[in-house]
């Protein structure tokens, strides 16, 4: 790029192939393209909601409704666009839901950012009323927001039902949803006055066959292993199991060494002795009473025969996470050396027993001594919907994990979007000045998802906005939605329709963030892309040989 001095000599600033986009221009494009994502999502946001069929490169085919997942795939090339697709991620990593809610209401945003550009409101007054109505906002729904008891495990289905609707597992959402409490009930750790929820505890199978009733709920561990020797038991009750990361075979030295043999006795007393220090390490895992291994490594088939000798079963190539779900579950120690093992490094379990699911044999770790980390296998009739049941159920284990970070809740339907938008415009009076309309734009952008979800359930946005608008002018109707299944205006606390507060704050803060991100940039500046200048190059030099 060359600028001109007065004297009419060109400075070059940038390199040759850069672009640069200023101004209006550059605002107006960037924002073209975060609202071309944000509508993109729309129309699968909501309980009636539709799916996308996203195809790669490879040909792999990925039918879902997950927002995260959606954008993930889509190979987003605009720099604007990636933003809205990294707060996607964030989102998710965050709280695990309410991806959709974020990017659709930065479109929003944008959207009614525009109409303010357009009556000459400079971008800066746009970005500053935008993070007043935020903070109002959130300080609000802090306020409207109801605390709940994490006992109230009836409440706690609803949570992650409320999570399911809008998932292509809808038909068994009761089912999968007491499936989600019950696993984040069993693995949530108090600690001082706090509680902690990991979910990686929570191991996720999944084998396609069966329905999604036969999802069902594991009190310990499984592993997508078979036992490793015909000859061992399939079965064993009060299983002392002994958790090893060091493999059960003759490691080969770590410098080269040659042996000289002389003749046949002499190799025959090699392999014996070979047999007898795996025979010693069968022998010391036995002496502990250990009835169960499982080996991070590998079982050499002599030991493995060894082991079923003495009715040990015994799993092989277990992977790490696996093992320390095991350490975890069972109170056991994974020991790297066997000479180290003792009978206090034992975990227990009350039953291991391996069973066929679907085509494949998997090993079962059943009423461990501490299910501090619990397994879900996860079934449903075809591949594709397995997987999409797997992204449904994390998004109800995290809204469940969400409530027991902060144990407040809010109600759908578009009721608590309605209440907050209200509670702004009154806010925006009091506020005066251009901000205000800013304010104002903020609380239409929280009725657009509202108006989102009443148009993907086939209804009418504008009419049903209206209703929602003149219900909540009564303050004890602050809880009242949509329910897109009958279309009637009802009262969503009484339909149970709940959802954590912290997944709902956390959208509109990302949303937020993005919209004002982007609404600051007014100028772009390009690089030449990479192929251009490699084509330029070889043109060069094909020139020059000719």
């Amino acid at each position: 790029m060359a600028t001109y001095e007065p004297t009419g000599v060109p400075v070059i600033i940038l390199k040759e192939g850069t672009t640069r986009t200023a101004g209006r221009d550059a605002l107006r494009a960037n924002m073209m393209a975060a609202i071309a994502v944000a509508e993109i999502l729309k129309t699968t946001f909501g309980p009636k909601g539709m799916d996308k069929m996203l195809v790669d490169s490879l040909g792999d085919v990925t039918i879902t409704n997950d927002g995260a997942t959606i954008l993930d795939k889509m190979d987003v090339q605009h720099p604007a666009a990636k933003m809205l697709v990294q707060i996607a991620k964030g989102q998710d990593e965050e709280v695990g839901d309410g991806t959709k809610t974020s990017v659709v209401f930065a479109g929003e945003l944008l959207k009614n950012a525009e109409e303010l550009l357009a009556k000459d409101i400079h971008p800066t007054i746009i970005v500053a009323g935008y993070k007043k109505a935020l903070e109002e906002a959130v300080r609000k729904a802090y306020e409207i927001a109801e605390t709940i008891s994490l006992d109230d495990e009836e409440l706690l289905v609803n949570i992650a039902k409320t999570a399911l609707t809008s998932k292509a597992v809808h038909a068994a959402r009761e089912h999968i949803a007491r499936i989600a409490v019950k696993a984040v009930k069993q693995i949530a750790e108090k600690r001082g006055d706090k509680w902690y929820v990991d979910l990686d505890n929570v191991q996720i199978i999944k084998k396609h066959g069966g329905g999604l009733t036969d999802t069902k709920l594991v009190y310990g561990v499984i592993l997508d292993k078979e036992v490793v020797h015909p000859g061992m038991p399939r079965r064993v009750e009060n299983a002392k199991i002994a958790l090893l990361d060091c493999p059960l075979e003759i490691e080969k030295p770590e410098i080269d060494a040659e042996i000289r043999i002389s003749d046949p006795s002499q190799m025959r007393k090699f392999l014996e002795e070979e047999e007898n220090i795996l025979k010693g390490m069968v022998e010391k895992i036995s002496s502990i009473g250990a009835n169960v291994v499982i080996c991070q490594k590998g079982i050499d088939d002599v030991a493995q025969h060894f082991l079923a000798k003495k009715g040990i079963l015994a799993v092989r190539r277990v992977k790490r996470s696996d093992m320390e779900k095991l350490e975890r579950a069972t109170g056991g120690k994974i020991v790297s050396n066997i000479d180290d093992l003792t009978e206090k490094d034992l975990g227990y379990a009350e039953l291991v027993e391996e069973r066929k699911v679907g085509e494949d044999k998997m090993v079962f770790i059943e009423g461990t001594k501490n299910p501090r980390a619990v397994s879900i296998l996860l079934r449903a009739g075809l591949e594709r919907l397995v997987d999409e049941a797997e992204r449904a159920l994390r998004d109800a284990l995290s809204a469940v994990a969400d409530v027991f970070k902060l144990p407040k809740v809010v109600y759908g339907g578009g009721a608590f979007e309605i209440e907050l938008a209200k509670h702004l415009r009154e806010y925006a009076n009091k506020l005066g000045g251009k901000e205000s309309l800013a304010v104002e734009a903020f609380a239409r952008a929280l009725e657009g998802l509202v108006a989102t979800l009443v148009e993907n359930a086939g209804l009418d946005p504008v009419e049903y906005i209206m209703k929602l608008r003149a219900e909540h002018k009564d303050e004890s109707k602050k809880w009242y939605g949509v329910d897109l299944f009958t279309g009637k205006i009802e009262d969503m606390k009484k339909l149970g329709v709940i959802e954590p507060l912290l997944v709902k704050i956390n959208a509109i803060k990302a949303g937020t963030e993005a919209a004002t991100l982007i609404l600051r940039i007014d100028d772009v500046i390009a690089a030449a892309r990479r192929e251009e200048k490699e084509e330029k190059k070889e043109k060069k030099e094909e020139e020059e040989e000719k």
